[in-house]
């Protein structure tokens, strides 16, 4: 006899239930309002078909939903760091390429609702539907909730935090070896400082046996250099 899943006195239907199950699976969470589900998984190339909405306006959610909580999670997790520093480690985590990623790993495709007889990009589609997802989980289980699964999701797809950190702030590094492997000499020269309120801001730029390359700015002066090493490493071809 099959099983029933039943929310709020109605018995779920056969796409419902696998949906259902999807969503509990790889969110760890038990959906209360599946029609928020559907609609998430749902893309615009159906959505007319079945009389359902299209998933555009839960993306749009979940992605400003994503991105706030894992800004508050850097703001937290690395107090010492500024806010170009943060602004890049977040690009690092939320980017299309990740999304797309992490909705592969979970196999969103197999529940995704579209017309499979149109050329579209299941891969797109994935990062699409998983921004979706997450706004649906919001609407479903709150803020709180949703935090506590993003932050679960994202940290077992990237581990540990502070090598993404490491990876980002390592520019100074990276040229101070290419430098030493090249026997050329490394200089940073502050160029300015302004005061901005309570706050200073610091303009660096790298010089190279003499010559001017990258320049950066920042709160810091060790954060400056990180950006004009950055910027000194594109410059030479060797980001």
């Amino acid at each position: 006899m099959p099983f029933k899943i039943i929310i709020s006195g109605f018995t779920l239907n056969k796409e419902e239930k696998r949906i259902y199950s999807f969503i509990k699976r790889n969110f760890f969470y038990r959906p209360k309002n599946m029609s928020l589900f559907m609609e998430a998984l749902c893309h615009k190339s159906k959505a007319k078909k079945i009389n359902i909405n299209s998933n555009e306006r839960l993306e749009y959610l979940g992605d400003a939903i994503l991105d706030a909580i894992v800004a508050d999670f850097l703001f937290l997790e690395f107090p010492n760091s500024d806010e170009g520093q943060l602004t890049r480690i977040k690009a690092k985590i939320v980017n299309r390429a990740s999304l797309s990623m992490i909705g592969g790993e979970m196999e969103i495709r197999k529940v995704l609702i579209y017309d499979s007889s149109r050329p579209i990009n299941l891969s797109s589609l994935e990062g699409n539907a998983l921004e979706a997802i997450i706004g649906a989980i919001f609407l479903d289980g709150g803020f709180v909730r949703t935090k506590k699964i993003i932050l679960k999701i994202i940290k077992s797809h990237y581990g540990d935090f502070t090598a993404v950190l490491k990876q980002e702030i390592d520019f100074k590094s990276k040229l101070h070896i290419w430098c030493q492997k090249n026997r050329l000499h490394l200089e940073y020269r502050l160029q300015s400082e302004e005061k901005k309120g309570e706050k200073w801001e610091y303009f660096m730029e790298v010089f190279i046996d003499n010559k001017p390359y990258g320049k950066g700015q920042g709160s810091t002066k060790k954060s400056a250099e990180q950006e004009a090493s950055k910027e000194t490493l594109e410059l030479i071809g060797e980001f």
